[in-house]
């Protein structure tokens, strides 16, 4: 096991992978009018990629679409603190293509958030990082 300066485990990437594919909540961390914003979504991975739905006009459709963000998933337990968290940050993308869109409506993810959500933004992970409190 490998630890951080704080005493935090760090996770190997198939660590952070399996994490990933096990959640459904999420934060895409973004920029929106020169401020920091975070938002929590619903997501799924395919290939490798978060998957986040979104409606097209949505203020995160708008500014994270061709730019890099943040993703973080975690889980803590207050009563034996302990608890893990995994960061994704890569370019995220607005799917514009009609035969990928259509793909991606037949992925198991369907958004909490009252509303039409029909268009979808990809995150192509380029770091992976993760840390457990042991």
């Amino acid at each position: 096991m490998h630890v951080d300066q704080s005493g935090l485990e760090i996770l190997d990437s198939r660590q952070c992978q399996a994490l990933l594919s096990r959640a459904t909540i999420g934060r895409i961390v973004f920029t929106d009018r020169a401020l920091p914003a975070v938002q929590p979504v619903n997501y799924v991975l395919n290939d490798g990629d978060v998957v986040i739905r979104t409606a097209r006009w949505s203020r995160l459709a708008r500014a994270a679409a061709n730019t890099v963000v943040a993703f973080e998933i975690d889980d803590f337990d207050a009563t034996t603190r302990t608890g893990w968290s995994v960061v994704v940050v890569g370019h995220a993308r607005l799917v514009t293509a009609d035969d990928h869109r259509a793909t991606l409506q037949d992925l198991p993810l369907q958004s909490w958030a009252p509303g039409e959500r029909d268009h979808f933004i990809t995150i192509s992970p380029e770091l992976v990082s993760g840390r457990r409190i042991p």
